[in-house]
């Protein structure tokens, strides 16, 4: 008998680098478990929401934000993901990612939001590619299966911006303040990239016997 399904609600943003090692993490447990019960749901959440439209220079970014302790950062992040199999190549640019949420938005209408967190997180952390871009976003979405040309024209204009700006803000009256942020079964909150083990053990536990 199939399992009935159990929310896991995802707060992440594709730019913040402890939500590509999380989604690698979670990925390995629910290849181990294939038959999980798991439903996902990816919700927006910008990490700066200040970031100006035309994003910024991220090395600049990273410098004013963590002075000295940048290159130590960069180092751990980078340890965490070879560890994993990741080779990072980060995008130069820090985009503002409304657009890129917006367009999970639209992913989510037709069941494709992990192919697309997946590709917009390969794309600005290992394909130094700009996801601020339009055109960048609909690559994305036309790999992931959307029509290339109907994305196009809602990212040219303002289709669900205030929806997204919406969910994020109620992300924060909920009591969000990180990403990623987990919530299981819309009871149980986990903060940060969690292990590998730790979801198989969440899995073991919440499958039926």
């Amino acid at each position: 008998m199939t399992p009935a399904p159990i929310r896991l609600d995802i707060f992440a943003d594709p730019v913040c680098p402890w939500c590509l090692i999380g989604k690698a993490q979670l990925d390995r447990a629910l290849a181990d478990r294939p038959a999980h019960p798991l439903a996902i749901t990816w919700h927006p959440f910008r990490l700066d929401p200040t970031t100006p439209p035309e994003g910024r220079d991220r090395a600049a970014h990273l410098r004013a934000r963590l002075g000295a302790g940048a290159d130590d950062a960069a180092r751990i992040l980078a340890d965490h993901a070879l560890a994993l199999g990741i080779a990072l190549n980060p995008s130069p640019r820090e985009p503002n990612t409304l657009d890129a949420h917006r367009l999970m938005h639209w992913a989510g209408l037709e069941g494709v939001q992990d192919a697309v967190m997946t590709g917009l997180l390969a794309a600005h952390w290992q394909e130094a590619r700009d996801i601020g871009d339009p055109a960048t976003l609909t690559q994305i979405a036309a790999a992931a299966g959307l029509q290339p040309d109907l994305i196009a024209r809602l990212l040219a204009g303002d289709a669900d911006r205030d929806e997204v700006q919406a969910r994020e803000s109620h992300a924060r009256q909920r009591g969000v303040t990180s990403v990623p942020t987990f919530i299981l079964a819309d009871a149980h909150a986990i903060s940060g990239a969690q292990p590998a083990d730790l979801w198989l053990q969440v899995i073991d536990e919440i499958a039926p016997a």
